[in-house]
Order: structure tokens, then sequence, then C-alpha cells
């Protein structure tokens, strides 16, 4: 054989068919040759096919012996007698749960919107960061140069709060300044009064910026409202001075004079009487007399004032009207809070999820959309799982890295109707950044125990326990082989049974003894 040769497995002679008969009868010893020679090349290349189909053949033939020959056990004998279904006793904790599925995100998004009606509307500056914190006295923006100061409470800022103007708004924002330790006066009246305004002051001073500008003209209101005080006054002085002249009684002189003149007749009288020469007659001396008693009392008889009381009376009421003026200029320029100054928000501090404003632009809608600052889970569950929870109770769930992590029930809000399922809001215990991260936005199984035992316990699955004679709860130990079936060797365990969960219940034996991994029959 040349070494390019693929060699080749020669058939034994005995093997090979008998051809020489063949080639005596055709005539032809070279073509019988060839068909052999077909035959063993045949065999030679296909050696592990034929090999298969050999196995394959003689399997065949021993399955159909073994179903041939075989006999059923129903044919052969009576089938034997089923043994007794028993599970374990176990022992440890049995609790009964409730679960549900929960949405986890920030709490209450809400969109910001700020009142912009009342002056600019282009953000300059203090636009917060997604992921940053709103607290009480933080500034959410800054709006042409002026501060939006966040404050807690629920009703929106609608109109500018100044002296004067009452309603709730104003009682929510002297609790809101009290809250962060400012003096607003009193807290139960819904009157912004001076107190209010000076709170206001410091509320500006802390947020670190100036006060509102006053209306224009307000200050020069105030001085002529001062001016007028100050003329009015001086009036009311002039109309006193006069009021006082007008009534006062004659001086010394005109006193003297009029004394004076009472003797001087008294004295002609009393000549006349005499005889005197050259004095008047009795009568023209009486008269005399009479006329100067007459002048000297009317010097000292109460004097008509109306009109310098009058004048005086118009100086004073000019003088209220001034200071009425006065104080209404002085509370124009007392510090206010504009509406578009003041953003309050619930449940603060807040998160801020979105922020639809940057510096430089003009607001036309919402500027951010915050949230609770904490995380929260949001479920939903049936009315029947719902009844069996309660604020309070504590539930488990796990972290995108699979450790378990409490979560406590917050609140409970039933559904519309029977058949709406009740929303259940969860409050984690504290998380880190990172976990939070990981969590926002995914959805996670909750597990509320509503029931547990107190420790370990001895249970059994439900279908293990019977109804004794008078009712009383029992099970049936198994102290032999449970495959010698009715045979076999058992007892009668009284218990009085606990929690029930997860198909198994909780025994306490009360006549007779139970243990760990003794074997209960179930099923009977």
């Amino acid at each position: 054989m040349r070494d390019d040769e693929t060699p080749t497995t020669e058939l034994p002679a005995e093997l090979l068919p008998e051809h020489d008969d063949l080639a005596a009868e055709d005539g032809g010893g070279a073509t019988a040759t060839s068909r052999v020679s077909g035959w063993g090349r045949i065999l030679r290349g296909n050696r592990t096919l034929w090999i298969v189909a050999l196995c394959a053949v003689v399997s065949l033939i021993a399955g159909l012996l073994v179903g041939r020959f075989l006999i059923a056990p129903a044919e052969a004998s009576e089938a034997p007698d089923p043994g007794l279904v028993t599970v374990p006793v176990e022992f440890g904790p049995l609790s009964n749960d409730v679960t549900l599925r929960a949405d986890v995100g920030y709490a209450d998004a809400v969109e910001v919107s700020i009142d912009t009606t009342g002056g600019g509307s282009v953000v300059t500056g203090a636009v917060p960061e997604v992921g940053a914190t709103l607290s009480p006295l933080s500034i959410a923006l800054e709006i042409e140069g002026r501060p939006v100061i966040v404050l807690p409470g629920e009703l929106p800022s609608y109109r500018t709060l100044r002296v004067g103007v009452s309603g709730p708004d104003v009682l929510q924002l002297k609790q809101a300044l009290v809250s962060v330790g400012i003096d607003a006066g009193d807290v139960s009246s819904n009157l912004f009064d001076q107190a209010t305004a000076n709170a206001v002051g410091q509320l500006y001073a802390q947020a670190g910026y100036p006060l509102p500008a006053p209306e224009e003209g307000a200050e020069d209101a105030v001085r002529s409202a001062e001016e007028g005080v100050r003329s009015a006054k001086s009036e009311v002085s002039r109309a006193q001075q006069e009021l006082t002249a007008a009534g006062a009684g004659p001086s010394k002189v005109e006193s003297f004079q009029a004394d004076v003149a009472v003797a001087k007749a008294e004295q002609a009288l009393a000549d006349a009487r005499n005889g005197v020469e050259g004095a008047s007659t009795v009568q023209q001396a009486e008269w005399d007399l009479q006329t100067a008693r007459l002048e000297r009392d009317q010097l000292w008889a109460a004097k008509n004032t109306g009109a310098e009381r009058a004048a005086l009376d118009a100086a004073r009421a000019q003088v209220d009207s001034a200071n009425q003026a006065l104080e209404s200029a002085r509370q124009s320029v007392l510090p206010y809070l504009p509406s578009s100054e003041v953003l309050f928000l619930t449940e603060l501090p807040r998160r801020v999820d979105a922020v639809e404003v940057k510096r430089g632009t003009t607001i036309s809608g919402p500027v951010m959309t915050v949230s609770g600052a904490t995380v929260r889970l949001t479920g939903a569950a049936a009315e029947a799982d719902a009844r069996l929870l309660e604020v309070g109770s504590e539930g488990i769930f796990e972290l995108p890295d699979g450790t378990e992590h409490r979560a406590v029930v917050s609140e409970l809000t039933p559904g519309k109707d029977s058949k709406a399922r009740w929303e259940v809001l969860f409050e984690p215990d504290p998380l880190t950044p990172e976990q939070i991260t990981a969590l926002q936005d995914s959805n996670v199984r909750v597990r509320i125990a509503v029931g547990a035992t107190d420790g370990d316990v001895l249970s059994v699955p439900l279908a293990a326990l019977t109804a004794g004679p008078g009712g009383e709860s029992r099970v049936q130990v198994v102290e032999s082989d449970p495959r010698d079936g009715e045979d076999a060797k058992t007892r009668l365990v009284v218990v009085e049974t606990g929690l029930a969960a997860k198909g198994a219940v909780e025994v306490t034996p009360v006549d007779g003894d139970l243990e760990e991994g003794e074997l209960v029959v179930v099923g009977e």
C-alpha cells in the first residue's frame, strides 16, 4: 500500500459470501467479485450506524418480551393496604400575613405656581436644583431680585397682606411666623395689625432681603399728614386762647374803674339828698347810681363764648382727622407681604422633583414640582385584607440588595365603594441616599404580619385536627410505622388551638403529650 492510500479493514475470509459458484454460473468472476467488494465497503464505512441499529432492534425485542410476560400487581394478587398519611409536628414562630404591592416614591407631589400679577415675572436667581430640600424660610425662587419665601401652610397666597386686612390667610401667616420663631402678636386674631407688620419685618430680616418698597408717594403722604397734624394742633391752640380771652372776667383796671363809678354815683346821690348846691336832683342821682352798679355787675357777668367754643371744637376735630390721616399714611409704609413673595407648602420639608424655569426666563406657568422630602410606599389592598391592618402595623419589604427593611402603616384610606381597593401608605425606616436612589419609582412587595405567636409554638396542618365527642380538638399521633396502615399504633392527644396561618394552626396539648417531630395523621 502506498503512503497516500487510505487504509482499509479487510473482513475475514469466513465472513465473505461464497462467490465462486456465482462467478462460475454467470461466467463472469470479475462481476461477482465487484458485488462482494461493494458490500464490504458499505459495512466498513458505516460501522457505527450498523451498531446503533442493532442495539435498537435488540431493545425493541426485549420490550416486547417484558410486556408479554410480566404480570400487573392487580392480576398477580390483591393491592396492599395504603399507609397512613402523616406530617411531622412543627415547632417555631407562626404568623398570618397580608402581602401587597407598593410603589416607592416621595409623598404628595404637587406643582408650584407663583402669583406674579402684582409685579415682575423674570427669574433672576435662587433657582433650586432637582433633589434640593425646601424648608421653612427657604428661598424657593428669586423673581426680579425679590425672594419667594417658603412658609408652612395649606392656603395658597392670593393677595397682598398688609395692615388692616383680615381673613383666614392672615391667620395662617401669623401661625406660620410663630412656627419659625417670630412673634406675630395675637395668633387667635385674623387681623393684620402692627404686631403682624413688625413680624413681617423680622421675616425679611431673617431671609436676608430688604422690605418690599412702599407704594409710590406713600412716604410723601406721611410727611404731608404729619404737617397736617401740626397745623391742626396750632389752630386748636389759637382757638383755645380766644375762648379763654372771651370767657375771662374784667381786668383790675376795669374793675377799679367800675367801683369808682359806683362810688361817685353814691356820693352824688347823697349830695342831692342833702341839698348840696349844684347837685343834681335826687331822682337823677338815683338813676346814675343804678346805672353805675349795673355796669359794674355786667363786667363780672358770664360772657357768651359760644362762637369761640365752636371754633375750638372744630380745631380739635381737625386734629383727630389729621391724626387718622397720619395713621393711614404710616400704615402704607409699614412692612407688608406681597402675594408673589411667599410660598405656603404643607408637610415641610419638601423635595424638589422638577424645575420648569431657569435664570433669565419669564414665568408663564408652574415653576416646579415638589413632593414630601421623605420616601413613602403607596400600596393598595382588598377591603378584607385592609381591615386586618391598622395605623402602626409593621411591614417588611426587600431592598434592591435583597436585605429586608421595615415600614410602618401610616395611613389607611377606604375605597369609594365596597369593591374598590383601599389605599395603604407606609413610612419606611430611615434610608440612605443610595438606597433612596435605588428604590425611587420602583414597586416592592410588602409583607405585614397581622397575627403572630409570641415566640416558638407547636403547629400542625389544619387537616390534622379532628373533633372529639365533646367538640374538643385533637390530633392522632402515630407511634409505630405509618406504612402499617390501619395496623399502625396511634394515640389521640387533645389540644387547644391558637393562631391559624398559612394552612397550619398553633396547638397546645391539654390531654396527652405532643412534641416536635412526632408524626400526626392528616386527612382522616
